[in-house]
């Protein structure tokens, strides 16, 4: 049940993918959880160990596990391109799995919670933490600021803005030359 929950809450804050280290699953449970039907849309890696485990170029693993090196999640900065890894319900990342995490992360609470509810807490801190949504007020009865208009900004054209820059180049240049000539 729990990896059923995890897929559909992985799926439904928009995870490109999701993944499983040494799983053991009944396939129907998962599908009967995953009532958003994820696997349609969203490839389901599995590994048998830690040492198989693929990641696309550039993603960092973030591991989540209550340790006191931890970061706190609240301050934790999520890298664009990650991929999460929990341990199991009744459980922990094994030492092999925490060094292969590029950071570890852990939800400050009293005491551990279910492995699919730590799963969407940790995807809708994700979410907020980007700035997609306006700023909450400072009072509970004043209304959100807006978010400002997104600004279109004008075509960017690489060749023009190097040529640009040789020509700041060039112009240095010969300041510094001329400088040099009237100092000697």
């Amino acid at each position: 049940m729990n990896l059923g929950n995890l897929i559909r809450s992985t799926h439904s804050f928009g995870g490109s993918f999701f993944f499983t280290i040494a799983p053991v699953f009944n396939a129907r449970q998962v599908k009967n959880a995953d009532t958003s039907d994820a696997a349609k849309t969203m490839p389901l890696y599995t590994y048998d160990t830690v040492d198989e485990l693929m990641l696309p170029r550039g993603c960092s693993l973030v591991g989540v596990e209550l340790t006191d090196e931890a970061i706190a999640l609240p301050s934790f900065r999520h890298p664009a391109a990650a991929a999460y890894v929990l341990g199991p319900e009744r459980g922990s990342l094994s030492p092999e799995l925490q060094a292969a995490c590029d950071h570890i992360v852990k939800i400050p609470m009293k005491f551990c919670v279910n492995v699919g509810t730590a799963g969407a807490i940790l995807m809708y801190d994700r979410l907020i933490s980007y700035g997609r949504f306006p700023a909450r007020p400072v009072h509970s009865r004043a209304a959100p600021e807006p978010l400002p208009e997104h600004v279109q900004g004008g075509q960017v054209l690489r060749k023009k803005r190097r040529q640009e820059a040789e020509q700041a180049q060039q112009a240095q240049t010969e300041q510094t030359q001329q400088t040099d000539n009237s100092e000697s």
